[in-house]
């Protein structure tokens, strides 16, 4: 598969000349299971909006792009490839506004009867006060959860395609944009507590999924979704401050 997709997106804008076509084929075999590890993980919170084959293909798009870009990859080149794919896959679902209109319309009910209650509360509420104001079950809020999570992650790795970009063309060298990427992202996990850099940590540096994160820890999915929002929001607002 990888060759095929090779040779079809060799009409891609040559922006980067030091590697030839061969050379490019050779990493992109090697680096095949990048994609793979990224689309697994993102495919399992797309709520099958896409089937894996179309976006395992996206995301070879990208890894070529990143290739092209970069050069030679060294040491760093994974990280820097990791961007590169997941916003090739990511900009394609955000196209297609992916989540169905009930997982939307539901993840845009529960923020506001949050809000609402956070107003009269003057606390978070708690999942019981949530569910009495919505009428539903334990199934149903934690569904809602995960819709609403979608977006969040979405939105975040937006942002950080953002800072990557903002960083590249601003005219510093491969070497000093990553570390510039690489400090700004320290300082967005150190506005966060222990568990919440926990789980920002299993999912993107150690590539884990939210189902998977939850076994490790002992929490349900919607758990683990529930304490990722609230640190991508916190992340978010610190890299929006940059």
């Amino acid at each position: 598969m990888t060759a095929t997709i090779y040779t079809e997106y060799q009409s891609v804008q040559r922006e980067n000349q030091t590697l030839s076509p061969a050379d490019e084929a050779r990493w992109m075999t090697q680096y095949a299971p990048l994609v793979k590890r990224i689309v697994r993980k993102l495919a399992s919170q797309a709520g099958g909006a896409m089937e894996a084959c179309d976006l395992e293909q996206l995301g070879l798009m990208g890894l070529l792009e990143a290739l092209r870009r970069y050069g030679e990859p060294d040491d760093e080149f994974e990280h820097f490839a990791l961007f590169r794919v997941r916003g090739a896959i990511l900009d394609e679902l955000r196209r297609q506004d992916w989540r169905p209109r009930s997982a939307r319309q539901g993840a845009h009910r529960l923020r506001s009867t949050e809000r609402a209650l956070r107003r009269e509360l003057r606390r978070d509420p708690t999942k019981e006060e949530v569910c009495n104001v919505l009428k539903i079950g334990d199934d149903e809020y934690e569904q809602l959860q995960l819709d609403d999570c979608a977006q969040e992650f979405v939105s975040f790795d937006a942002l950080l395609e953002e800072d990557a970009e903002r960083y590249e063309c601003g005219g510093s060298d491969g070497i000093e944009h990553r570390a510039m990427l690489r400090h700004s992202l320290e300082q967005a996990l150190g506005v966060l507590d222990a568990r919440e850099q926990q789980i920002i940590q299993l999912y993107y540096e150690f590539d884990l999924s939210q189902a998977e994160i939850g076994a490790v820890l002992g929490l349900t999915r919607a758990r683990v979704c529930q304490i990722n929002k609230s640190a991508l929001v916190k992340m978010r607002k610190r890299l929006s401050q940059h």
